[in-house]
């Protein structure tokens, strides 16, 4: 005779504590806020030894020495410490303990103390009431989740923290069923620019409704990275699935685009695409595509009621012997603190400069308050005659530093009041992350400044060249308040010269000549 069914019941429950749940959501965004998947590193390191092109070649050296930087200072691998997204796999057998709230407040309590860690502050980057206040929440909290009850007494939990330079870069399309997946994927990449930071993965969903295929997009970009296991099984003759084939040829094509890292023209756009799929209504296709950004941050634990769960660190064995320094024979020193125009002017597109002096810091936020108060003809907090601006929100310091990472935000954002900063505040360049617009450009021909290129992607590295920093101006908006920093030897590229060249233009459509002509494919690959 069987169990009795209270007895077989008990026999197949795990209990979930609350404090155990919170912990492990706290270490894992702390895990993942400084330590790369090692999937993705082993990718990036394969595409540093195959990429020609000698300014993608550096960017990613100085994103691969970020990343080990970051894992043994444990340190943000980006200023932009992201929005929480938290999947749950709940199985049905499972029971919660001591529980004060819902499970998503539990979530929450572990987002708060993961983000506001002593050690290891990470940026506050949520605002609350997105249309109207949009006043941060100081915590990160709320996460988004996403919650799925499956057969089983356990708890699976996959943790991500997405930035905003690759998740505003999402985009979703209702296709028509017999419209081409590869033909919109290569129409839509070119027009997300570099602001994702590329090289970094492609997540696309097809199928189910406008919402599923976004969701699907989303979720695929917590698989491991596999695209060279993937490439030798299709070198070996293997028989491939429909999926394995499309992310193939999508692999090929979109780095056949030559946008390269960084948007600066290269071999090596994607490092992976993955894709999920759902059934569909008859009459539809919809379909959705997110990027991962340089800066990756996942991990998936699973809870079984023993207790917390924190995640093993990679081996530093794991990444690849680069470590990028300032090359004081190409780059050209530049000084700040005597910048005039004139000088501005005379930059050219790819060179390299390493900055020395005083820059000031300001994003979206410190952008629209200038602008209303050079409306009303209020005095600024600071006078920005003859000065350089970095586009940055960084993260808190600890421990004596200085700043903590503090890496380019996309500067497309900052587009729309480049006219005005040029011309009524004395402003001379500006640097950022990745492209610029039309209008930006424009308005920089028109005055005959410049934008410089800082990598994304390499946070930690670019805050050592920060020796101070103070705020000056509008200190009410957090990270982004009008910063002053001291920089020595800060390396940046002139992305957009003096008369309106960019090299977010020219690079790639110079690199998608080049990979077209076929001499780059037979280049060897010596990494195992």
């Amino acid at each position: 005779m069987g169990l009795p069914l209270s007895n077989l019941s008990d026999t197949m429950t795990t209990s979930i504590r609350q404090a155990d749940l919170i912990e492990s959501v706290s270490a894992a965004l702390q895990y993942i806020s400084y330590y790369h998947p090692a999937d993705y590193i082993a990718h990036l390191a394969r595409a540093y030894e195959r990429e020609q092109s000698l300014a993608a070649k550096d960017a990613i050296a100085q994103i691969l020495t970020n990343s080990k930087m970051s894992a043994t200072g444990h340190r943000p691998i980006c200023q932009d410490t992201g929005i929480v997204n938290v999947f749950l796999k709940v199985g049905m057998d499972v029971r919660w303990e001591g529980f004060t709230g819902s499970l998503d407040d539990a979530i929450n309590e572990g987002v708060r103390q993961g983000y506001n860690h002593p050690d290891n502050t990470l940026r506050a980057s949520v605002v609350a009431d997105p249309e109207f206040l949009r006043k941060n929440t100081k915590d990160n909290t709320p996460a988004v989740i996403f919650t799925e009850i499956v057969p089983g007494n356990t708890v699976e939990v996959t943790v991500a923290a997405k930035g905003g330079g690759s998740e505003n870069k999402s985009k979703m399309y209702m296709l028509n069923p017999g419209d081409s997946v590869v033909d919109w994927v290569l129409k839509t990449v070119p027009t997300m620019g570099a602001g994702w930071c590329p090289p970094g993965m492609l997540g696309i969903g097809i199928g189910g409704t406008a919402e599923k295929s976004v969701l699907m997009a989303k979720e695929s970009l917590m698989d491991d990275l596999d695209m060279y296991e993937l490439q030798a099984k299709a070198a070996s003759g293997a028989e491939l699935d429909n999926v394995e084939k499309l992310r193939l040829e999508l692999f090929e094509k979109v780095n056949a685009l030559g946008i390269g890292a960084q948007g600066l023209g290269g071999l090596t756009t994607v490092l992976d695409v993955k894709i999920k799929m759902y059934p569909t209504h008859a009459a539809s296709k919809p379909i959705a595509m997110i990027p991962n950004c340089a800066a990756t941050r996942h991990a998936h634990f699973v809870m079984d009621g023993s207790g917390p769960v924190y995640l093993t660190p990679p081996s530093l064995d794991t990444w690849p012997d680069v470590a990028w320094t300032p090359d004081y024979v190409k780059s050209k020193k530049v000084d700040l603190n005597t910048l005039t125009k004139e000088e501005v002017a005379s930059w050219k597109p790819g060179q390299t400069l390493l900055l020395n002096g005083k820059m000031l810091t300001g994003r979206d936020a410190a952008h629209k308050r200038i602008q209303g108060m050079l409306a009303k003809g209020e005095k600024l907090p600071v006078d920005f005659t003859n000065r350089v601006i970095y586009y940055v929100g960084p993260v808190d310091p600890v421990a004596g530093e200085a700043v903590g990472p503090a890496g380019p935000t996309t500067a497309t954002r900052m587009d729309g009041f480049t006219e005005m900063m040029l011309a009524e505040t004395g402003l001379i360049s500006m640097v950022g992350k990745a492209e610029r617009g039309p209008v930006a450009i424009e308005a920089i021909k028109k005055h005959k400044s410049a934008y410089l290129m800082a990598v994304g992607g390499a946070a930690y590295l670019v805050s050592k060249a920060i020796r101070a920093a103070k705020v000056v101006g509008f200190a009410d908006l957090g990270m982004e308040a009008i910063y002053e920093f001291d920089v020595v030897d800060m390396p940046v590229t002139v992305a957009v010269d003096a008369g309106g060249t960019s090299a977010h233009i020219t690079g790639p459509a110079e690199w998608q000549k080049k990979i077209a002509s076929g001499e780059f494919k037979t280049i060897p690959v010596k990494s195992a």
